[in-house]
């Protein structure tokens, strides 16, 4: 494995590009190794590279000086998307590329954009050992066991080995001024307490039952003064109008409402989130909200909420963690109980 070796030829790179063509949540546990590279050399330009989708989450990112949005449809004409973007990205030389995953597209944009230095992980979603590290001139070796491990944490490792710097950052959000969540928290009743819900993650087998957030709902209301709103994409919506109905209706729906940010400035305003693992699950922690998030297939050691005042619940199956989408009995779902829910949200508003 190479390492960084400063010198007159070589120096601390001063322009870097950060691969992260991921999903929402580890987008936002990058910015935690992006944190530990501008504590470390502060007057470094980071730009990321990323997907539309979670642009939100890195546009005025306080780690993050410069944005390119990768707009990819596979029907479209990519191949002269690429060449230009490949362009854009020789335009403004970059010293040193780092990406926190090993997929082939970013690869082969910075190999061809001629970025002299260019770094990946061994492994960083699974163990398995991919040829696209060789498009890569240093590939940072990961040894830890990733289940165990917080996946902000292995972002970390990339950036320590690399640069040989010590330390530990969370992850950082953009914190905006938010018309829209002054005027969607205005719908709410006047009540004591705000409770957020987000009630579907991406695929079934992080999706707790309909039937558990309703008994969870109806019990809070017997006991506190509170008002109830669920959170979510816009392609949630039809599902937590399902939940809504499953618990008599009274929750507003927000899903497909907000922005990124103002989800955030949403989850600043919230006594209480009573989650899922999702993407929204990381934008809130960044936030300090309190929290209680569900687990199913995916393990809290690997994906807990880097947040002080959150709490994370699983049933810890012996299948677990898992990669299925679906399953016939979802333990790790059904184990993990309203009344374990219901206690832990209690503690927070008591």
């Amino acid at each position: 494995m190479k390492k960084l070796v400063p010198s007159p030829q070589f120096p601390v790179p001063k322009n870097i590009l950060v691969n992260a063509l991921v999903n929402l949540g580890d987008v936002v546990l990058t910015t935690s190794a992006l944190a530990l590279i501008k504590k470390n050399f502060p007057e470094t330009r980071i730009t990321m590279l990323v997907k539309p989708v979670v642009a939100d989450a890195v546009i005025d990112n306080p780690v993050v000086d410069d944005v390119i949005v990768l707009d990819y449809k596979a029907k479209e004409n990519s191949f002269r998307k690429m060449r230009e973007l490949v362009k854009d990205i020789r335009r403004r030389n970059f010293d040193l590329a780092i990406s926190f995953d090993r997929k082939l597209r970013p690869a082969l944009i910075t190999f061809f954009a001629r970025i002299p230095r260019r770094v990946c992980p061994s492994k960083v979603f699974d163990d398995n050992k991919s040829r696209v590290t060789l498009l890569y001139t240093d590939v940072i070796e990961i040894s830890h066991d990733l289940n165990k491990t917080l996946q902000a944490e292995t972002y970390q490792e990339i950036v320590r080995k690399f640069f040989k710097i010590d330390g530990h950052e969370t992850p950082k959000f953009p914190v905006k001024n938010s018309p829209v969540a002054d005027k969607l928290l205005a719908r709410l009743p006047q009540k004591k307490f705000k409770i957020a819900l987000c009630v579907k993650g991406t695929f079934p087998l992080k999706t707790w039952s309909k039937e558990y957030f309703a008994e969870v709902v109806r019990e809070l209301r017997k006991k506190y003064d509170a008002a109830f709103f669920i959170v979510g994409a816009p392609n949630d919506r039809d599902y937590a109008d399902e939940v809504i109905a499953e618990m008599g209706g009274g929750v507003e729906n927000f899903c497909g409402k907000t922005s990124l940010t103002d989800l955030a400035e949403i989850f600043r305003r919230t006594d209480l989130f009573i989650t899922v693992d999702t993407g929204a699950t990381h934008i809130a922690a960044t936030t300090g909200v309190k929290m209680v998030t569900v687990y199913g297939c995916t393990s809290p050691d690997r994906w807990h909420p880097i947040n002080k005042n959150a709490v994370a619940l699983t049933s810890r199956e012996p299948c677990c963690p898992c990669t299925k989408k679906t399953c016939d009995n979802p333990l790790c779902l059904k184990n993990v109980t309203p009344a374990q829910v219901l206690d832990d949200a209690s503690k927070f508003l008591a």
